[in-house]
């Protein structure tokens, strides 16, 4: 399983504009499109800044989507005056104990770390980590994305609210802080966004 997420950093005036967009034409006409999983799409609405994340069945559909998502891309850049970063990935981890709610909250962490130690990292944090988060109040799901190449990776936890959140973040930054310590990955940036579309429908792989 791929995917490929596109942020922005945006008008925060614009970002329902956007939010309406993605969820009312881009969504349609992703449907029709051949390997499409699903669609997501996390907002800041204070700073602008959006990420919208499309999943696809394999690297060929990833692939052979590149040309119509180009221009459904350049549509939400126009609506949030910003230009586009892109990334592709491949889908090395989801676990979900319950669909987001309305209102439900994600924290994003990107990292790098040596190439060569990805996959063992990734092993530890699924025995490790994910345990802890299925236990705490609010949690819903956990996906992991990598580049394996460049030694990437973007986690993104969901829960249900914002107190889920604030409570699930303390209890667990010490614990994340010495597993990336331990496997000398560097965190390059870590926001929380409102989920404002959860339709990926990844399968399960924990």
């Amino acid at each position: 399983m791929y995917a490929r997420s596109t942020g922005f950093h945006g008008d925060p005036h614009r970002v329902d504009d956007a939010i309406h967009y993605v969820r009312d034409k881009a969504m349609p006409a992703l449907l029709g499109m051949d390997g499409y999983v699903g669609v997501s799409m996390l907002a800041d609405r204070g700073s602008g800044r959006c990420i919208i994340t499309s999943s696809w069945d394999d690297a060929a559909a990833l692939h052979r989507s590149a040309g119509e998502m180009r221009g459904m891309r350049a549509r939400a850049a126009d609506i949030l005056q910003s230009p586009p970063d892109v990334h592709e990935w491949r889908v090395a981890l989801l676990h979900r104990v319950r669909s987001a709610p309305p209102g439900a909250r994600t924290r994003v962490t990107w990292t790098r770390s040596d190439p060569a130690g990805l996959d063992h990292t990734l092993e530890e944090f699924a025995e490790a980590v994910v345990p802890r988060l299925a236990d705490l109040p609010g949690f819903c799901s956990v996906s992991v994305l990598t580049d394996p190449e460049q030694g990437r990776t973007s986690s993104a936890i969901t829960y249900a609210d914002d107190a889920a959140l604030e409570v699930a973040t303390t209890q667990l930054a010490p614990l994340l802080a010495e597993f990336h310590r331990q496997r000398g990955s560097e965190v390059t940036d870590d926001q929380a966004f409102e989920l404002v579309l959860a339709h990926l429908r990844v399968p399960e792989t924990v």
